[in-house]
């Protein structure tokens, strides 16, 4: 064949044949990589959720061989350990040097699932991240000061990996429901979802969760596809029912709010399951089990609770402990945790709530609206009208699970949380949202074709002002300071040895970034303190406390909050130059800008 008739044949293929879907493919990932690095290079933004620096702490010892254990240490998760300690030692009660809270040795992760973790221990171990936070170098600082730390941008580019998956998943499921309209659309507007990029950068398990919750539905909508056929395979059936199921306690593992998903899972393949409805629908629900009880028997054995810390998120938030009063309490009454009242009140509280507002911005908000606008129109595709039922199943689950499940994360990160279930629907919301748009366009009879092509451009242009307005100037600093500045806390943490226990108000930035023992706060600056100082295995040798304290209200933090309150204690500390009398660290080096740091002795000299 000729030079000029294989160039002709290669341009009719990539114009009308099918080399045309690879072209927009292409496009779509060089825009995407394209994206990717205008927003880590204006809007990118260092860890600044907790969860996001326990995760990645976790994933570090799993990487170091340290099994699966933790350097943030709640309070409460020694409660745990030491009533369970005590409960199958009973013979060693007596015993002055019985270290039932494991505090001595590597402590068990009782409040992270375990899969993204394992993730992240994956990506370390490929990427091999330097972990000093740079000064000096270009990129990781600017003008020698630090701006990003490397596991964490690394973290970032994996996620953000994972959101280009999520818009090709997308693009696959609205093909299967509707058109190749319906279906670039809806990959394009999820693409430039600004909550979807915020939470890449995040370093939470979010990206990774949402592929796996389109994998559940890719997996249902091929059982109902597959129902709907004159003879239906029974062995691919329940595969993909036996992958439903697999997949939604994949998503437990990686949030354990999560599960509630295998309820509408299990009613969608007994609704829509066909002939073998009931088997469908009990595959999916012992597989998920099958995934789950590992875990739960480990976290039986090292605790005696199903769940760990996690566990006790729907006790978090109510009357008897508001904020993150559980997770510092060494010692918690938990008889209100019986009683179904404060539960009620939680909910009720937290839905009023997410129905004034996160509802409202669900999707980025015109197309929440719009996916909502869609029930009032019909669907002719059968697969489309089902999935839409299990869209609102979703939504309820969600709904339930996220007013009872929030506790002081939703408070330190609003919206950008992990307790955030509602930005999992964001994909299933655009597909809908998008289609309710394109009938609502052809019913309007446009004079013209142009005009259709405006109105589809004016839709996404209002879909896409939140990103925009992200990544214009003023560009925003990628240090999460306030509180978390990580050269100091490195600097503070190399003072200490590394099987000393230090406490702090950001115990997990410390254990991620410090790598030492640090337990939070506890409840107050004297019996409390003293109650774990004395009381474990090892006593406390040094205290950070950062502007998360010492930006405490003067009157309600400091002067009503008694004088056992950490604000009363940084007041004497820090104003009147007076530590409490009897108080065991009383040593501070000279000009440390983020916040107060006390020790048992001066350290600073010999490094």
């Amino acid at each position: 064949m000729l030079l000029h008739e294989q160039i002709q044949r290669l341009i009719h293929t990539i114009e009308v044949g099918s080399g045309r879907f690879w072209v927009r493919v292409i496009l779509l990932t060089v825009a995407g990589l394209t994206l990717a690095g205008i927003y880590d290079l204006t809007a990118y933004r260092s860890f600044n959720s907790p969860e996001a620096m326990d995760a990645a702490q976790v994933a570090r010892h799993l990487t170091e061989g340290k099994g699966y254990t933790t350097d943030f240490i709640r309070p409460f998760s020694l409660y745990l350990m030491r009533k369970h300690g005590q409960a199958a030692h009973p013979d060693e009660l007596t015993a002055t040097n019985a270290d039932f809270a494991q505090i001595n040795r590597p402590h068990p992760d009782l409040a992270n699932p375990p899969v993204y973790p394992t993730v992240l221990a994956g990506l370390f171990e490929i990427t091999q991240p330097d972990w000093k936070a740079q000064t000096h170098k270009p990129f990781w600082a600017v003008g020698d000061h630090f701006a990003r730390y490397a596991p964490e941008f690394f973290i970032a580019l994996f996620n953000q990996l994972l959101l280009l998956a999520v818009v090709a998943l997308t693009f696959l499921l609205a093909k299967t429901f509707f058109d190749s309209l319906t279906a670039w659309l809806a990959a394009g507007l999820t693409f430039v979802s600004d909550g979807l990029w915020k939470f890449s950068v995040s370093g939470q398990s979010t990206m990774l969760l949402l592929v796996i919750f389109l994998g559940v539905v890719w997996c249902l909508t091929k059982v109902e596809t597959l129902t709907r056929a004159e003879l239906p395979s029974s062995r691919r059936l329940f595969f993909f029912a036996l992958a439903a199921g697999a997949l939604t306690g994949l998503g437990l593992l990686t949030r354990y709010s999560f599960g509630w998903v295998i309820v509408p899972v299990v009613i969608y393949l007994a609704l829509f399951g066909g002939p073998r409805r009931s088997g469908l629908a009990v595959v999916a629900f012992l597989t998920f089990a099958a995934v789950v009880v590992p875990w739960i028997a480990r976290n039986l054995a090292v605790s005696g609770t199903f769940f760990g810390t996690a566990g006790y998120a729907v006790v978090e938030g109510t009357a008897a402990f508001p904020g993150s009063r559980l997770m510092q309490s060494l010692n918690p009454d938990l008889t209100s945790a019986y009683w179904i009242m404060p539960y009620l009140r939680k909910f009720l509280e937290n839905a009023r709530n997410l129905f004034q507002s996160d509802l409202l911005r669900l999707a980025g908000g015109w197309l929440g609206i719009l996916f909502f606008v869609g029930f009032l129109l019909s669907l002719t595709s059968t697969s489309a009208r089902r999935m839409r039922y299990f869209t609102m199943a979703c939504l309820s689950v969600f709904l339930v699970a996220q007013a009872l499940g929030r506790t002081q994360l939703s408070n330190l990160t609003p919206d950008i949380n992990s307790e955030n279930l509602l930005v999992l629907l964001t994909p299933l919301v655009v597909i809908f949202g998008i289609a309710a748009f394109l009938k609502l366009i052809d019913q309007m009879n446009l004079p013209s074709l142009q005009m259709r092509y405006w109105a589809i451009g004016l839709m996404i242009l209002l879909a896409s002002l939140q990103l925009i307005a992200t990544l214009l100037p003023p560009k925003i600093s990628p240090v999460a300071y306030p509180p978390y500045y990580p050269p100091e806390i490195q600097k503070i943490s190399d003072w200490m040895r590394p099987d000393e226990l230090m406490m702090s108000d950001i115990p997990w930035a410390v254990a991620w970034y410090g790598e030492r023992q640090c337990t939070w706060t506890t409840l107050n600056a004297k019996r409390e303190f003293f109650a774990l100082n004395d009381n474990l295995a090892k006593p406390v040798r040094a205290l950070y406390l950062t502007l998360v304290t010492l930006d405490g209200k003067l009157f309600s933090e400091c002067l009503q909050g008694g004088v056992e309150s950490w604000g009363n204690f940084v007041l004497k500390s820090k104003v009147a130059n007076d530590i409490p009398p009897g108080f065991p660290l009383r040593v501070a080096p000279y000009g440390l800008s983020t916040g107060l740091f006390l020790t048992d002795r001066q350290r600073w000299e010999t490094q």
